[in-house]
């Protein structure tokens, strides 16, 4: 049979766990245009008109510049859990070559896919250099004044 000190104990540690789980933060994060504002977007725009209507992307395609992404997250985080992404949405907005809006593509949670990091390891030669090396290579190289860069030029 349990002790007192025991019960005590117990009660007070599911006392404590059930007060934690109460705590539920949520965030969003992104700038999402309300659906009345994406409503109003039509292909045949051109940029400035998306931006004026929009407003900046969330981010614009490094290598194409014609794919402007709007986006949206909720984030839910209990006590001290780890933080879940429980909603997220995608506003793509393609242009053509004339700079008009070709294309809009709505994206959410569900059509998403987990991407898993690589094992693989890639070694760089910065990381076979030792301490010396590494910090003071290129001492004597590079002269302030524009003298000699190595002293056997000399």
């Amino acid at each position: 049979m349990m002790s007192t000190n025991k019960i005590f104990f117990l009660s007070m540690i599911l006392f404590g766990l059930s007060a934690c789980a109460k705590d539920t933060f949520i965030t969003y994060t992104g700038n999402m245009p309300s659906e009345e504002k994406i409503e109003r977007l039509a292909p045949g725009m051109n940029r400035e008109q998306v931006r004026e209507l929009l407003g900046s992307p969330s981010s614009v395609v490094s290598l194409d510049r014609d794919t402007w992404i709007y986006m949206s997250a909720e984030i839910e985080q209990i006590a001290f859990m780890r933080p879940e992404e429980t909603k997220r949405r995608l506003l793509v907005v393609k242009f053509n070559d004339l700079g008009k809006v070709a294309d809009i593509k709505h994206i959410d949670k569900s059509k998403g896919r987990e991407i898993l990091p690589s094992e693989q390891k890639t070694s760089a030669p910065e990381q076979e250099q030792g301490f010396f090396r590494k910090y003071f290579g290129g001492v004597g190289q590079i002269t302030p004044f524009g003298g000699p860069s190595n002293i056997d030029e000399q």
